[in-house]
């Protein structure tokens, strides 16, 4: 692994993790180029401001469940090819029910450049420490409709409140939030701000 890149388990016990680029149960239907392993790896920036984040929703009877940090570019790229390809609806109604593949670029969901690929953003949701279920928010990971939206109308006030504790979390830990998508934060002061790495997760 490049230096400065780190396996956030490693650093940060008590995170939960399910890479769902790295399984079958993503927006493409299979595993992408680039996970070879089931785990989020970061910057060690990253995973200390996890660290912050995840004692302060403790704070608040939450646990933090991670789907995505580090991005190989070969991933971002496969998305590219992908979106060029024939509609199979095979995950269409779960993760893009009313775009088609190519608007998820035009509309801000993916990136041709994302900032995954320098290792200081992360894809995350709460859990309930008691119970450890996921909370509902209104809406699962990587469903891309302006529900996802921060601001999002209708939904319940459950699942608002929940999106607003994730968020005042992850700001108040040094974090950045992504107006399309209640789930992604970018460090706000990263540490490779200007680099895309392309190394495997392995």
């Amino acid at each position: 692994m490049t230096d400065g890149f780190v396996f956030a388990d490693d650093l940060v016990p008590g995170l939960r993790w399910d890479a769902k680029y790295a399984t079958w149960d993503n927006f493409t239907g299979k595993p992408v180029d680039g996970y070879l392993v089931n785990r989020i790896v970061g910057t060690k920036a990253l995973c200390a401001a996890l660290e912050r984040a995840r004692d302060e929703a403790a704070s608040l009877g939450f646990g933090l469940l991670l789907w995505d940090g580090y991005r190989p570019q070969r991933a971002v790229d496969c998305f590219l090819r992908w979106s060029q390809q024939p509609e199979d609806g095979r995950t269409k109604s779960r993760h893009y029910p009313n775009i088609a593949r190519a608007e998820m670029f035009e509309k801000g969901y993916v990136a041709a450049r994302s900032g995954h690929s320098r290792g200081s953003t992360v894809d995350l949701t709460l859990y309930d420490l008691a119970t450890n279920e996921l909370v509902p928010m209104g809406g699962d990971h990587d469903l891309m409709d302006p529900v996802s939206h921060h601001g999002a109308q209708g939904l319940a006030p459950v699942e608002a409140r929940n999106r607003q504790h994730l968020r005042s979390v992850m700001e108040s830990c040094g974090f950045k939030a992504y107006e399309y998508e209640w789930w992604h934060y970018t460090l706000a002061d990263e540490p490779y701000p200007d680099t895309y790495f392309d190394f495997p997760i392995m």
